[in-house]
């Protein structure tokens, strides 16, 4: 079942237009939760980055889209679900139909779906740079619309290669992220992940695991910029998003990376995800 709007409705009966601008322009931002024993998972992060995102899109917010509302449309969607498991939740809000670049309105709808989610961390996780075409830096990379085509080749690029990730870099062959999270580099007790200002998304986990470690004493955090040398040189490498949490590297080419402090890191954001409202 899905939920578009508000109604609850099964997948074959949505229906789109051809005048759908997510469809015809990407006029659309989404944000991918985690919903665990019935619990969204650090849902106020996911919820003001939306709002961010779509004040920074020139969304018109309708006025009941509150933190309250739409973490109550998420649970409406999985009411009839077991909530013993784990689910992928997509929440897209893109302008109401028509216009050309120029939209007719400002004014959203929104659809929400659920995917059964089953996740076992390999002991073998290989990336490589992917160099085809580069994240551009600036604000706009840093919001999840649905245009996500560098993505995509990324991850075609990995599976015609027999690798599990790819590295995006941007106009300056800077690290930005990797293809569906953020990574996180490890020298030295110094934890590394680009900054904003390189084009990466504003991972909800990313945040997590920065105030983890700012917390930290023994750790060192750096939101700063990071070349592909780094990776090569790096102790460990982890990759971030919501609904895996950390994934740890065991390979970059010919280097192996070991995860000691990378899975203390898990452990942490484990707590975290436990404890957190």
């Amino acid at each position: 079942m899905i939920n578009f709007n508000g109604e609850i409705i099964s997948e074959n009966e949505l229906q789109l237009s051809s005048e759908n601008r997510a469809f015809k322009y990407g006029d659309a931002i989404f944000e991918t939760i985690k919903v665990s024993k019935g619990k969204v998972v650090f849902f106020e992060d996911h919820y003001f980055r939306l709002m961010a995102s779509m004040r920074m899109l020139r969304m018109k917010i309708p006025m009941k889209f509150t933190l309250e509302f739409l973490q109550d449309e998420i649970l409406k969607t999985i009411e009839n679900l077991e909530r013993t498991k784990t689910y992928r939740v997509r929440l897209t809000v893109y302008r109401k139909d028509g216009g050309l670049y120029a939209p007719k309105s400002n004014e959203v709808d929104y659809l929400i779906e659920i995917k059964e989610f089953e996740y076992t961390e390999k002991a073998v996780y290989k990336i490589d740079l992917f160099k085809d075409f580069y994240n551009y830096s600036g604000l706009l990379s840093t919001v999840k619309t649905t245009n996500r085509m560098l993505n995509t080749l990324s991850a075609v690029f990995a599976e015609e290669n027999d690798l599990d990730n790819c590295i995006l870099l941007n106009e300056r062959k800077g690290v930005v992220e990797a293809t569906n999270g953020n990574i996180f580099v490890i020298k030295n007790k110094v934890i590394k992940t680009p900054a904003l200002t390189e084009g990466c998304i504003k991972g909800v986990l990313r945040k997590k695991i920065i105030e983890i470690v700012e917390k930290h004493p023994d750790y060192t955090i750096e939101e700063t910029s990071i070349s592909p040398f780094e990776i090569q040189k790096a102790d460990e490498v982890f990759i971030t998003n919501a609904i895996i949490g950390i994934q740890p590297v065991t390979n970059y080419r010919k280097k192996q990376f070991v995860s000691e402090i990378t899975n203390k890191l898990k452990s942490n954001l484990n707590v975290l995800m436990l404890t957190a409202s």
